[in-house]
């Protein structure tokens, strides 16, 4: 019997954290995936100086109007930013729901690792600035 480590990978885990001996505290494995995908989507293209193309243009329709075509443009921004910056997936669905309540999207991304080809999920929510 072989025991198979998934090793999507390590890194910093984000925000950043002191572990209790002192040390950077890390994320590894399937989380470090859901953790990408937060930091794609929180990421405007612009924001980071040595790669400025990185990211998803979520953070332009801040004061877009809550309804189904601002849905649609997220669903699009999603799917092109996680296709080009997160290689360890497979992009399924994206489920983009307008929370007129909250005034946000609620954007579902359905997706399976490359590595091990488990389904997984991550939600995010992009609270809109626009009025109602």
């Amino acid at each position: 019997m072989t025991l198979r480590v998934e090793s999507h990978g390590r890194g910093t885990a984000f925000p950043i954290s002191i572990t209790e001996r002192g040390g950077v505290a890390e994320v590894a494995g399937p989380a470090i995936l859901d953790q990408s995908i937060r930091i794609i989507l929180g990421t405007a293209p612009g924001e980071r100086a040595m790669r400025p193309d990185f990211g998803c243009e979520l953070a332009s329709l801040v004061f877009a109007p809550n309804n189904a075509a601002t849905a649609n443009l997220a669903r699009l921004y999603v799917e092109s930013a996680l296709t080009r910056w997160e290689p360890r997936i497979e992009l399924g669905t994206v489920d983009v729901v307008n929370d007129l309540d909250r005034n946000a999207l609620v954007i579902t991304v359905h997706y399976r690792t490359r590595e091990s080809a488990e389904q997984r999920s991550t939600t995010v929510a992009v609270e809109l600035g626009a009025p109602r």
